[in-house]
């Protein structure tokens, strides 16, 4: 008889010890040592420290610490996210730097590699520490990881704040960035959310202190119902019927093909009518003999060797050089000591010889080029400097080329400079009148503006009734905006990566295919782009089927936290004891290990008692 009365009382609890191995709550011990060695540098076992059910994870001192890696993430976040949407202009800051400083370094991936080794440190010790607080361990920063969050903050800091003051364009290039990349952070940001539902749910319902709890919770769906209602907000061009998509913008070869050899000489010129390239563009200066060349900077010691053949004149204007001086000069020999795109080396053997033996070119020379393969011209003209012959006939000196010297029809000219436009407009009327001045079209048209040419942060410029180039443009998403955005061409330093897209990047069509988009300038392997596939009205499905999903789940994970501390607060057996409000933590340490192993060998002995 009491055998059979002890039968059913070892079922229940068996019964019992399963549903406790149900809401116990297990330590993965070398996993958790593995935390804190990395983040605290205790890696023996005996130095972990819990916190003690429905207290506080951390001091007041560590607390601090949290709050500041969670501040020094997000300004590195926002630091490396403006840097690496600058790519674009990564040309112009190191030029930049070559102008201040005397000599070439590619400053520009050296602040991107920099940008995401902090961001990544700094990454890598909060997902540290949201583990271990997953854990239920006090956090111990080690004073090393202090030190460095703390110059990862000032650098984060310092470098946006002195980039904003130099390149402060370069905002507008990170609000255009958000209308192609916003669908993808939004994604990314409420998975992001989702996933870290599973500690603050724990937390939440652990934690005594109420008011605590409520904050966290309070600020956790805040955060989460903004990210559900972002899209409502969001503007994209690209967000569009494919029927509604005009062509292509004509791609108009900034300084010829500077990726691809030497700007502003006649082998890049004639490198980007090869790739494809719809127009050139350049820079013109007149030489103290009144010869037009092709000439961007100030001096000439970037694009020449001016500092071997004319030591003394390194600084002084190009114009106030003779032409048969200029002719002296090699303006080829330095894309290949400061490989400015890094592509020298992608030349094979007898271009990396034409290239080095380039000289300066002539406006006429540039102008026969274009004219011989029916292609547009379009050229900034800087007037010389005081002192110089043509000081003022540079604007009829040029027109004369264009007119006597050169084999161009004026239509196929784009003329920029907007000094004496009426009386160059009655010398030449078919000269293509383009202007750098956003004023209203109907002002444009009375005074014969026929196109605008306007730096890419003015893309909303480029649906107005009247033709327009953007420059510089030479990141494939850039160029797809300007697509979707409706701009009629764009210069850049790109022709033989942007001619390769067949459409927009991120225009939401009835297909999906992987595309390849050419060669990376930086490292020389396929660039593949995923092209979305989804209609405006599919895409607006998308993220709404997001969203959705993403609040079940956080409702799910809340429930179950709270099921599963309900269940821990209401167990009474031995391993569950309520003490002032809160309850033992089940461990699975060696000797708990070695406790419950007895426990069970008692049990098996008591029928034969």
């Amino acid at each position: 008889m009491g055998a059979t009365q002890t039968e059913p009382t070892l079922k229940l609890g068996k019964l019992e010890m399963a549903r406790q191995r149900l809401l116990q709550r297990y330590e993965h011990q070398p996993f958790v040592s593995c935390l804190a060695g990395l983040y605290g540098c205790q890696w023996r076992r005996y130095q972990l420290t819990h916190a003690q059910p429905g207290h506080c994870c951390c001091s007041k001192l560590e607390c601090g610490s949290f709050a500041l890696i969670v501040l020094t993430f997000c300004l590195s976040l926002v630091f490396l996210y403006f840097w690496s949407e600058a790519q674009n202009d990564y040309n112009d800051f190191d030029w930049f730097n070559f102008g201040n400083l005397g000599f070439w370094f590619p400053w520009s991936i050296v602040l991107l590699i920099l940008a995401v080794f902090l961001f990544t440190y700094v990454a890598v010790l909060l997902l540290l520490a949201v583990c271990l607080l997953s854990e239920g361990q006090r956090l111990y920063l080690h004073w090393c990881h202090k030190i460095g969050i703390l110059v990862t903050l000032i650098l984060s800091i310092v470098a946006s704040s002195v980039l904003t003051d130099l390149w402060s364009k370069e905002w507008m290039t990170v609000l255009l960035s958000f209308q192609v990349t916003a669908p993808y952070l939004h994604i990314g940001g409420v998975v992001l959310m989702t996933l870290l539902s599973w500690p603050i749910a724990l937390h939440v319902f652990r934690i005594n202190m109420r008011v605590r709890g409520m904050a966290i919770i309070v600020l956790y769906i805040t955060v989460l119902v903004t990210l559900f209602l972002v899209p409502l907000g969001m503007y994209s061009p690209c967000i569009k019927e494919r029927s509604s998509l005009g062509s292509a913008p004509a791609l108009i070869g900034h300084r010829g093909a500077p990726m691809l050899a030497p700007e502003n000489t006649f082998m890049s010129f004639e490198k980007a009518l090869a790739a494809g390239a719809d127009g050139l563009e350049t820079d013109v200066t007149i030489s103290y003999d009144g010869v037009p060349f092709l000439m961007h900077d100030k001096n000439l010691r970037r694009t020449t060797n001016v500092k071997d053949v004319f030591p003394n004149w390194t600084h002084t204007s190009p114009a106030m050089f003779t032409w048969r001086e200029l002719q002296s000069l090699n303006a080829g020999s330095w894309f290949f000591s400061q490989d400015p795109f890094g592509t020298a080396s992608s030349l094979s053997p007898d271009e990396q010889l034409q290239a080095q033996n380039q000289s300066v070119c002539t406006l006429r020379d540039f102008l026969d080029l274009a004219a011989q393969h029916g292609k547009l011209v379009i050229f900034d003209l800087y007037r010389p400097p005081r002192g110089h012959p043509y000081r003022d006939a540079w604007i009829s000196r040029t027109l004369d080329v264009i007119q006597n010297d050169s084999s161009i029809h004026s239509s196929q000219v784009l003329w920029l400079p907007p000094e004496l436009r009426e009386f160059v407009q009655e010398i030449d009327p078919e000269l293509q009148q383009t202007t750098a001045e956003l004023a209203p079209v109907e002002e444009l048209q009375l005074r014969h503006i026929s196109r605008l040419n306007i730096h890419y942060s003015s893309i909303k410029y480029a649906a107005a009734n009247i033709s327009t180039n953007l420059y510089v443009i030479s990141e494939p998403w850039l160029y797809s905006l300007a697509w979707c955005a409706g701009a009629h061409s764009a210069a850049t330093n790109a022709v033989h990566i942007l001619k390769n897209l067949q459409r927009p990047l991120f225009l939401m069509v009835n297909d999906t295919h992987l595309q390849f988009s050419g060669i990376c300038p930086s490292c020389f392997f396929p660039v593949v782009f995923l092209c979305l596939s989804q209609t405006p009205d599919e895409y607006r499905f998308m993220w709404t089927l997001t969203d959705i999903t993403s609040l079940i789940l956080v409702v799910i994970i809340f429930v179950f936290h709270w099921w599963r501390e309900r269940g821990l607060a209401l167990s009474v057996d031995s391993s569950s004891v309520i003490e002032s409000g809160s309850y033992r933590q089940f461990r699975t340490e060696m000797n708990d290990v070695w406790s419950l192993s007895n426990m069970s060998a008692s049990d098996k002995q008591e029928p034969s008692l």
